[in-house]
């Protein structure tokens, strides 16, 4: 995510999906619609400005939703609209790491210096340049839950900048076409001996940690294959490749040269005090693992109800796991790369530039809903404040209309 320095409305589109004939089916998507066409009003006033566009798919046992509105300059959107999903993805990678421990090839409570079940080969290279700070005490189970205290080199340049910048920040405005990797990063937190402290002595997110994660899960998939493997070459394989239980056509882009969203694609707007900026070409390479997910919001909700009814690659008792295994530092709802959302559901989040999405299921109520947000308003920092919010509105508002 980059740093943060830190609706005149002209069509409404409603869709209805999957709904009989029934007048209450009706009736709901009619509200669904009035609750988003009210959200964004509201987002526009606030923000004094044109926001492009604001969407939200449900499934319930009440019918399935869709409903979007589009302002003065946005494009249209629909269920089977491609878009970055960013941070969403470390609930894919969780996913990833669980299913692994369901087939012997890790354990959560290991430390990361330990070897790959199995093998003589250490979860993370034994080489000097990954002796980054409290390596040694570190497990994976606590790097999933934000709790090892590995600094953000992504997201923070409040202990390490370069002119003013995150590294990742600046590598990509300087040099767009770098190809990111997760040694590159922990090389800096060793470099800088850069931490938040030792592991379950405080709660931090962070990305860095994620893309040592994708790290972990590349060597353990080329140990048990006997090849060469990336984290892109696991979740195509394992978890939503054709091969796999629930095949979907969500992509994880690793190269620095792989920047083009798979059509139709939503872009990306942001505001910033003095310019405006579209996005939708992005080198994803900077947030492998953590935030280099792309998808539509109909695969988002064919992932996240499988996988949290256990339908998917995971036992119940492992999507169980997912949800609740906090650690002694977190006074958040966050778990293993899972966070929940207080009267919305279980999921995961995502910014990424000009991107907002929101991916949540509610085991209660059999309710999954996903907001879709591709704008960011950086003229202040409460105004990017109040667009993320807004996925939070969104998801509530139409909860409490289907009577959830």
């Amino acid at each position: 995510m980059r740093k943060l320095k830190l609706l005149s409305l002209s069509l409404f589109l409603p869709f209805i999906l999957g709904c009989s004939d029934n007048e209450t089916e009706k009736d709901y998507q009619i509200e669904v619609d009035a609750a988003v066409k009210n959200i964004h009003a509201n987002l526009q006033k606030d923000l004094n400005t044109d926001v492009p566009s604001l969407s939200v798919y449900v499934v319930s046992p009440k019918g399935t939703y869709f409903s979007t509105i589009k302002g003065t300059n946005g494009s249209v959107v629909t269920p089977n609209t491609y878009f970055r999903f960013a941070s969403n993805t470390k609930n894919f990678t969780s996913t990833a790491i669980l299913k692994m421990m369901q087939d012997g090839w890790l354990k959560l409570d290991d430390k990361i210096t330990a070897n790959i079940p199995g093998t003589t080969v250490p979860y993370t290279p034994d080489v000097a340049d990954w002796d980054f700070p409290n390596k040694n005490l570190i497990t994976i189970r606590q790097i999933l839950q934000h709790n090892a205290g590995i600094y953000d080199v992504t997201n923070d340049p409040s202990q390490y900048d370069v002119n003013g910048e995150t590294y990742t920040d600046y590598m990509l405005e300087n040099f767009p076409d770098h190809q990111f990797t997760a040694s590159e990063y922990v090389k800096i937190l060793k470099d800088h001996n850069l931490k938040y402290g030792v592991p379950n002595s405080v709660y931090h997110y962070s990305n860095t940690g994620f893309a040592i994660l994708s790290e972990i899960i590349a060597r353990i998939y080329s140990q048990k294959t006997s090849s060469s493997k990336t984290y892109g070459d696991y979740m195509y394989d394992q978890i939503v490749g054709p091969g796999t239980k629930k095949p979907l056509g969500i992509k994880f882009p690793e190269l620095a040269s792989d920047k083009q969203l798979p059509s139709p694609y939503v872009k990306g707007f942001i505001k910033y005090a003095n310019h405006n900026e579209i996005t939708d070409q992005k080198n994803a390479s900077a947030h492998i693992g953590e935030g280099n997910g792309v998808g539509t919001m109909v695969m988002l909700t064919d992932y996240i109800r499988s996988l949290m009814k256990g339908q998917n690659v995971l036992y119940a008792s492992s999507a169980e796991l997912m949800r609740t295994s906090k650690g002694a530092a977190t006074t958040s709802g966050y778990a293993l790369g899972c966070s929940n959302f207080a009267g919305i559901g279980y999921g995961h989040n995502g910014a990424t530039e000009g991107y907002l999405s929101l991916m949540t299921y509610d085991p209660t109520n059999d309710v999954s809903v996903i907001v879709l947000l591709p704008y960011w308003d950086l003229s202040s920092t409460a105004n990017f404040a109040k667009c993320l919010n807004t996925l939070n509105v969104t998801g509530l508002e139409v909860k409490k209309v289907l009577g959830y």
